[in-house]
């Protein structure tokens, strides 16, 4: 569900047309996208644009009740950890965060509505955020 103003066109078709439960990924350059999911490529160069930037933008653009981390983010790469959750701390949402393998999070990705794949290089900056309704 939609709250107001990312510029990217593709991002905003997509965000507008969540309902509740639906899910969207934000991920690195390396994540891979299945067939049946539409690609969001703004990818540009090696890192630009980075994950927290994308992920930022995208979740001030949507009300977030969960979000699917890989359980290997832990131990792989806690500083983006520790930044996606100040960054929903910030944003003061109620959300639930469920971790998974990354295998299981790549085959959760055919369930998206749409993969956003960004310029980062540093391992397991991969989310996926499933919608809540704006009205609770």
């Amino acid at each position: 569900m939609k709250k107001h103003g990312i510029v990217n066109s593709d991002i905003s078709r997509v965000l507008s047309y969540m309902g509740h439960t639906d899910t969207i990924a934000v991920g690195d350059c390396g994540l891979p996208v299945p067939d049946e999911t539409e690609r969001i490529d703004l990818a540009l160069t090696l890192g630009k644009p980075g994950f927290m930037e994308v992920l930022k933008a995208v979740s001030e653009d949507m009300k977030v009740e969960k979000i699917v981390l890989a359980e290997e983010i832990k131990e792989k790469n806690p500083a983006i950890l520790r930044e996606i959750k100040e960054l929903f701390q910030v944003l003061e949402t109620g959300f639930n965060v469920e971790f998974v393998s990354h295998e299981e999070l790549k085959k959760q990705t055919k369930q998206c509505r749409a993969v956003i794949r960004t310029g980062e290089t540093t391992p397991y900056a991969n989310i996926i955020l499933q919608s809540g309704c704006i009205f609770s």
